[in-house]
């Protein structure tokens, strides 16, 4: 029942969305269509302007990956991340994470694939997937895209961040599923 409930709004919530939103703009008296292509056209113009700082930082972590220095930073780390219950395995997530999204996001997979959907490691890694953000990724893209030089606390204000979103999402996959 419940799960039938579930799927009927899942089906109907973004036609809705996207209807209130025209609907909201007809009666505010705004050229809906007009705006919308506008924005696109702005969207296309800035995806044009981040694509240097994309290719700069998916090369960096392709080299980072590739010249080992991922798997000696995860072995140094091993024995440090034990006394919170952070497995050796999730490191390399908790490392990619802040870097890309879809190289963290290869690295669940892996996981995933490697010691199956229901364990631990899985759902820890997953867990701290949507508990973090690709915070090096978001400085250099749109940060870069729009001139900003002087970053001043973003940086380690965002690393504090996805600290604590690691800690708790290992915390927390301990006390759920540990």
């Amino acid at each position: 029942m419940f799960q039938g409930v579930i799927n009927g709004v899942s089906a109907v919530a973004i036609p809705l969305l996207i209807l209130a939103i025209a609907g909201h703009g007809w009666y505010k008296k705004v050229k809906v269509y007009e705006v919308f292509t506008e924005g696109a056209k702005e969207g296309f113009t800035v995806a044009v302007r981040i694509i240097p700082f994309l290719v700069a930082i998916l090369v960096a972590i392709g080299s980072f990956r590739a010249s080992g220095a991922l798997d000696l930073i995860t072995d140094l780390l091993s024995p440090m991340t034990a006394w919170i219950g952070m497995p050796g395995e999730v490191i390399p997530m908790a490392l990619m994470r802040p870097l890309s999204g879809s190289g963290a996001l290869g690295i669940v997979s892996e996981l995933i694939n490697t010691y199956g959907v229901d364990s631990l490691i899985a759902r820890m890694a997953a867990v701290m997937e949507g508990s973090t953000e690709t915070t090096f990724y978001i400085l250099a893209v749109y940060f870069g895209s729009v001139g900003v030089k002087k970053t001043r606390h973003a940086l380690p204000a965002a690393l504090l961040a996805d600290l604590a979103g690691i800690v708790a999402a290992v915390v927390v996959t301990q006390m759920v599923f540990g």
